[in-house]
């Protein structure tokens, strides 16, 4: 087995290292902390009014014993708790809340309370079906639960020091070691949804202790060989289903089972399963030097970022199965591209980034972010989409036609599979992980955002202060500091959004033309404290087309400037937006507008809009005479949508040659 050295691994620095300072990115992670995460916690309480009913923390206190009830929910329902407490360690790393901490420890309790003897904790299996614990791998989610509370243990205890849901969640997977493997009376076998080895690997870093890498490696080596695993488990319990009453049904590419994962070659089947396993296998890559499994994460990165993404980062076409389709199907109006799913891009591209940089992944990774995963939530912080359309007219969505019946004109309240708004939470309150990483003596820089950085590099103290104009202009500004004179890399990256991109080093042009290495301007010197880099980066009003065997997009055009894709919505175009077709000559104009979704720049062109009047009550002509009156037509970014009245809402409009 092929191995890569050590050395060229990146690090990412980590959130305690950064203070964001951003005033657009902090308005989001002040609403995670003031509004988010508190109206989260009501939620999993019960506690919101017309909001679907949670029972995630109610269940914890049946299965430790402190409530009488049943099970309520989902059988992954314990994963909105754990997911609340991952983002509020993160929330407690960059400002400590004694009172906020004090509701943590006291769910952390109550936790370790409903765990059992031999570590294992699920409260759907503890309450209702004690007998049936490891038994339906392929649908009961009893792996993906125990990561995301493994995540939250490992966030909670580098946020405090506190070694109370660290121990929980090392029983925890000390109990998982011993039920899975080859050897006798255990489990061959692996979960159907992923989660649970990007999470070891995560249990790996704080404690050291390789069994827990090693059983991550094993789940992801097990999956997709011969016989299937899910066959000869659903024999084992006579093909019951956990859903229904019907005999279960197994899709092997749903679950990624088809085929062993170092030969798969395109992303297939459920859409967050897909990422979440694909930031495992990069977590594993990283941590064992596996040159197999690393060619395998690029080869399903090139196949969903070049085939299978949306302009907007969002992932996973089909509301069938929450799930790929296949190359080049992308529609606007039926497409799912669930939350949750860009959510998982990112980690993807995360660990990506670390095994080697490369803007293309920090290109989708900051994609992702600006777009999907900050539409997911209304500007209120209590209202999330879990699908997130490219095109909706309310009245398709409202009616009878059952193939938009998961798409939603609105954000809502809660859900009752509420796996996306927590997820947007955790990451939101981890942003400062993602800027940027280090590897040898190069400091890279992967997002364009404001914030203060200290970190160490071969023994000189470094600290840098970011100012950065984006996503509104093209400017990041980064002054340094240095405990002592020495001599390192800086690497800015260069997004695929610019054409031309200008660096000055102390206020003087520094040629980057020969400089630039896998997207990234890589300056070199000696720094002295009071050195100061300025990116300058052409933020054109861009004019984006589909590749032709995007059969729904034929003919039509997306606005987009800087990371930021543009849509039409009805409040300012109108209804009926397929009447809309911007002139490929139209001049597209950028203004500010205070008055929209806390402030942003709109862009307007003058367009032309199709007349119905003459059609009359023809559903079909023959002629070619058809009116075509002007109008301006106005776009706004895309992660703002659906913050003023219901109503349409188009990425793509007609183009008019």
């Amino acid at each position: 087995m092929g191995q890569v050295a050590s050395t060229d691994k990146a690090k990412p620095v980590s959130l305690k290292q950064v203070q964001i300072t951003d005033d657009f990115w902090n308005y989001y992670i002040n609403l995670v902390r003031d509004v988010v995460v508190p109206y989260q916690w009501e939620a999993i309480n019960d506690n919101v009014e017309g909001a679907e009913r949670s029972g995630a923390v109610n269940n914890f206190k049946i299965a430790a014993g402190l409530e009488k009830g049943d099970f309520y929910g989902y059988v992954f329902q314990d994963t909105d708790v754990a997911k609340w407490l991952e983002a509020v360690a993160y929330l407690l790393v960059t400002k400590r809340d004694a009172a906020l901490e004090q509701v943590a420890d006291e769910m952390i309790e109550i936790i370790g309370k409903a765990q059992q003897e031999d570590g294992y904790l699920n409260t759907y299996f503890t309450i209702k079906e004690p007998d049936m614990k490891w038994k339906n791998l392929t649908e009961c989610h009893e792996l993906y639960s125990a990561g995301h509370m493994i995540e939250a243990g490992v966030a909670y205890y580098e946020a405090t020091g506190k070694r109370n849901l660290l121990d929980i969640v090392c029983r925890i997977a000390d109990n998982i070691v011993d039920v899975f493997g080859d050897g006798p009376g255990q489990i061959a076998g692996y979960d159907g949804h992923q989660e649970i080895e990007l999470a070891l690997v995560k249990l790996y870093g704080v404690t050291g202790n390789e069994k827990y890498l090693e059983l991550s490696r094993y789940f992801i080596d097990k999956r997709g060989h011969k016989p299937s695993f899910f066959e000869e488990e659903a024999e084992r319990r006579g093909w019951t289903t956990h859903w229904n009453k019907n005999k279960i049904h197994i899709d092997h590419e749903y679950f990624q089972a088809h085929l062993p994962v170092r030969e798969q070659n395109a992303a297939v089947g459920h859409a967050v399963r897909v990422v979440y396993m694909l930031a495992g296998m990069a977590d594993v890559a990283r941590e064992t030097g596996d040159k197999s499994l690393l060619e395998a994460c690029r080869r399903l990165w090139d196949n969903i970022a070049s085939r299978q993404m949306y302009i907007t980062g969002g992932i996973g076409s089909m509301a069938h199965g929450e799930a790929f389709s296949f190359d080049y199907d992308l529609p606007n109006d039926t497409v799912y591209s669930e939350t949750c799913a860009s959510i998982g891009l990112i980690f993807f591209a995360h660990r990506m980034l670390q095994l080697e940089p490369n803007s293309r992944y920090a290109d989708v990774l900051e994609r992702a972010l600006y777009n999907t995963v900050i539409a997911g939530m209304s500007r209120d912080g209590k209202h999330f989409f879990y699908v997130n359309p490219l095109e909706v007219t309310p009245e398709v969505c409202d009616g009878r036609n059952k193939n938009f019946n998961h798409v939603k004109p609105v954000r809502q309240e809660w859900f009752g599979c509420a796996c996306c708004p927590p997820n947007i939470a955790r990451l939101l309150a981890s942003l400062g992980e993602y800027m940027y990483s280090v590897k040898g003596n190069t400091i890279y820089s992967h997002l364009f955002i404001g914030g203060e950085t200290e970190l160490s590099l071969g023994g000189t103290n470094v600290r840098l202060n970011q100012q950065s104009s984006m996503p509104w202009e093209g400017t990041a500004r980064y002054e340094v500091t240095v405990s002592q004179p020495a001599t390192f890399a800086l690497a800015l990256r260069i997004p695929d959004w610019s054409s031309k991109a200008e660096v000055l080093v102390n206020g003087t042009a520094y040629s980057i033309t020969d400089k630039v290495a896998d997207g990234y301007a890589i300056i070199e010197r000696q720094w002295t404290t009071g050195d100061t880099v300025e990116l300058v980066l052409e933020m054109p009003v861009m004019r984006v087309r589909s590749h032709p065997l995007v059969k729904q997009n034929a003919g039509k055009v997306a606005l987009q400037r800087g990371p930021l894709v543009y849509c039409a919505e009805e409040a300012d175009n109108g209804p009926l937006l397929q009447r809309l077709m911007l002139p490929q000559d139209a001049q597209l104009e950028v203004a500010y507008d205070a008055n929209l979704a806390g402030g942003l720049k709109v862009i307007t062109a003058q367009a032309l809009r199709l007349q119905l009047e003459q059609w009359g009550t023809q559903l079909y002509r023959t002629d070619s005479n058809v009116s075509l009156e002007p109008t301006v037509a106005t776009f706004i970014p895309y992660y703002a949508w659906a913050n003023r009245d219901k109503g349409e809402m188009a990425v793509w409009v007609k183009e008019h040659v």
